[in-house]
């Protein structure tokens, strides 16, 4: 082992000795085994655990902490407020009483430590896990920061023989963001409870969130699109076309006019279905796929297991904790060229599972891995260590699977397939392609085509001018509502529009769920009355505080921290200057209204008002009766609609179209109801 590097060497001593900071007990336990074999675990208190050992020559100790040991409080009362400061976990936090024995043992070994290092987790919330301990318990002075991507005890030992200055471009933008969330939260959560309080006397626990705010307006947006979908007719034609023993389902076309579709109709039954283009097998590549960032990964194990996002982030921390896997929370889809493929392989080669498909992909030569676009300055993407992995079970080795498949296919072959296309052209004036593929060297769809799944399908020849075998119908179809959100579809909205982190964003849905603003109803979530309610008053009296944009640019500004283009004081100051000035407009006009909305959602006021449909707060009143405002947008889209209905030529009178809305599955529940009031006679059209 060359010379240990570290530029605290130099001030060797006799006395004190190097103190650790892992995050967990877990990650303690791996790091202190893999720098001493024959670390001695002892017990502070009885109950944390710390580990005593030497490292080239010195005396190291290890300690845990258990995630955030402080957190942000004020004196404060009431709102807004703009003065906090940071203390221990289980006095900012109800509930966090578990850390404060952690506290204590990072304390006590504190006192007798001349150097510090943070071993947290390599993202910004280790930075500043680690950090904040050291600057409370230790001294920031006498602090190092390692940097590891997985607890392999080869690249833990490699990373504390180079050791770092402590990371202050990240502790900045993870400072920033705690206490930028914080600012947001407190203020906007206060002014909602406090507007209960007001009017209805009573203490409701009400939140609400730079980034969940945003989340849970874009579920109730979706959630109205759903509940107040009208279904449409529509007029398919398909036609099923033959070659000898070949044949294919076609749809020709959607038509949203009985007459235009029944026209097209005659004209492919008077007339000939023509081969009107041949294109011939063409070799194509099918490209390896990209390494797994946490986004694909949840992606993946949502589309093949079911997986929550928040489920899949879970497992994926186990596996690296258990030094199987590499840091999972990345956006990175690149692997490094100075990885050792070779010794990871060569470790995976003896599970007799991936033999083969090691074996295979070794028959390259160079192991260049397919990488993508995304980048991540903290860590690669994620791959298998190739360390033992004897008794997974369940998802654990589910996860795992898809995560050593993926690593071995983006270094395979390229597959190649042969396409073959045949455009058709119907009598009505349509033409539609048809195409088939055949796989002819299957590359790394030996290794990864269970999770891949591509469907091989072989055509005929065909030849230009050919007339076809064509069988054709017509039927009435009914336009479709938005699906409702999964998990996993709302935390790629998430990405999409740049709110939160990877990994954030999962545990961002779920608190929605913990909190009662949604619900998850098999794999689907939707709003509750009081998440409707909440994000009702959001947007109406703060709409600046919970747009995505203004979230999106705040965003962009704590990263712009992490690369030193920023300063924490500068955003915090913006955000205190728009957090005042909608925080006074709404105390002094919206406050009692909103008051009375929340108490009305939480159920200790009743409505003086009440929709004759649901019993909601009604604030205005459709033909003659008091409806919610739901109920009230469905009846007018719900009058509307019959008139496109007989435009596009159904004969149907309005009973009978009612009927047809309460039976269709497409309908939104919103509709049904109205629907269903008018045939009671409760509700006049």
């Amino acid at each position: 082992m060359s010379a240990y590097k570290s530029p605290f060497w130099s001030r060797r001593a006799d006395k004190g000795y190097v103190l650790v900071i892992a995050e967990k007990p877990k990650a303690a336990e791996r790091i202190a085994r893999a720098l001493d074999p024959y670390a001695s675990k002892r017990l502070y208190a009885k109950r944390i655990p710390y580990w005593v050992l030497r490292f080239n020559g010195e005396r190291f100790i290890v300690c845990p902490a258990a995630g955030h040991l402080f957190g942000l409080w004020t004196r404060e009362e009431g709102f807004p407020v703009f003065s906090f400061e940071w203390v221990p976990l289980w006095i900012a936090e109800r509930g966090a009483g578990h850390s404060k024995l952690f506290y204590m043992a990072i304390k006590s070994l504190a006192r007798s430590a001349r150097i510090f290092v943070n071993a947290c987790d390599y993202d910004i919330e280790g930075s500043v896990i680690g950090f904040m301990i050291i600057r409370f318990l230790g001294d920031v002075k006498r602090a190092y920061r390692v940097k590891y991507s997985s607890l392999t005890a080869t690249e833990i030992r490699k990373a504390f023989m180079n050791l770092k200055p402590l990371d202050y471009d990240m502790i900045e933008a993870g400072l920033a963001r705690h206490e930028l969330d914080w600012l947001w939260g407190i203020n906007v959560s206060r002014a909602l409870m406090h507007s209960v309080r007001k009017v209805a006397g009573r203490r409701v626990v009400l939140s609400a969130g730079r980034v969940q705010s945003p989340t849970l307006m874009e579920v109730v947006r979706r959630d109205a699109m759903v509940k107040l979908h009208v279904p449409l007719p529509l007029y398919l034609v398909e036609c099923i076309v033959k070659k000898g023993a070949w044949k294919e389902r076609v749809r020709v076309g959607v038509f949203e006019r009985r007459g235009d579709a029944e026209e097209c109709y005659s004209n492919i039954a008077r007339n000939n279905v023509v081969v009107v283009g041949v294109q011939s097998d063409r070799l194509k590549v099918l490209p390896r796929p990209t390494p797994f960032n946490l986004p694909d990964l949840q992606l993946e194990a949502s589309r093949h297991f079911g997986f929550s996002p928040y489920y899949t982030q879970q497992l994926a921390e186990q596996l690296y904790l258990e030094g199987l896997i590499s840091y999972p929370r990345t956006n990175s889809q690149k692997l490094p060229r100075d990885l050792d493929y070779r010794a990871i392989l060569s470790r995976l080669a003896q599970n007799l599972e991936y033999r083969d498909a090691v074996l295979d992909v070794l028959k390259r030569g160079e192991l260049r891995p397919n990488n993508g676009a995304k980048d991540d300055p903290a860590h690669p993407a994620i791959y298998p260590t190739g360390e033992g992995a004897r008794g997974l079970r369940g998802s654990l080795r589910k996860l795992y699977d898809i995560i050593v498949r993926r690593f071995l296919a983006t270094l395979h072959q390229d597959a190649y397939i042969v396409e073959r296309r045949v455009r058709i052209s119907f009598p009505c004036g349509i033409v539609r392609e048809i195409s088939g593929v055949k796989v002819v060297r299957r590359g790394w769809l030996s290794i990864y085509d269970r999770y891949y799944g591509l469907r091989e399908r072989e055509l005929p020849l065909f030849e230009k001018g050919e007339v076809l075998e064509a069988s054709c119908s017509v039927r009435r179809v009914l336009s479709e509502p938005p699906r409702p959100y999964t998990k996993m579809e709302l935390v790629r909205w998430m990405e999409s529009v740049n709110i939160g982190t990877e990994s954030t964003r999962a545990r961002i849905v779920e608190l929605l769920i913990k909190r009662g603003y949604l619900t998850s109803r098999q794999k689907f979530i939707y709003s509750t009355e009081l998440g409707s309610t909440v994000a009702y008053i959001l947007s109406k009296h703060f709409p600046k505080l919970v747009s995505v944009d203004l979230t999106r640019k705040f965003e962009l500004m704590l990263n712009e921290i992490r690369e030193g283009k920023r300063s924490r004081n500068e955003i915090l100051l913006k955000a205190r200057e728009v957090l005042a000035r909608e925080l006074e407009d709404y105390e002094a006009r919206h406050s009692i209204k909103a008051g009375m909305l929340l108490s009305y959602a939480a159920g200790i006021m009743v409505p003086e008002v009440k929709c004759i449909i649901c019993g909601r707060w009604a604030e205005r009143r459709e033909k003659g009766k008091p409806l919610c405002d739901i109920h009230a947008a469905a009846l007018k889209r719900m009058l509307a609609a019959y008139r496109e209905w007989v435009k596009r030529g159904e004969n149907i009178d309005f009973k009978d179209y009612l009927m047809q809305l309460v039976a269709s599955k497409e309908s939104g529940i919103a509709i049904k109801d109205v629907a269903k009031a008018v045939l009671r006679g409760f509700l006049s059209p």
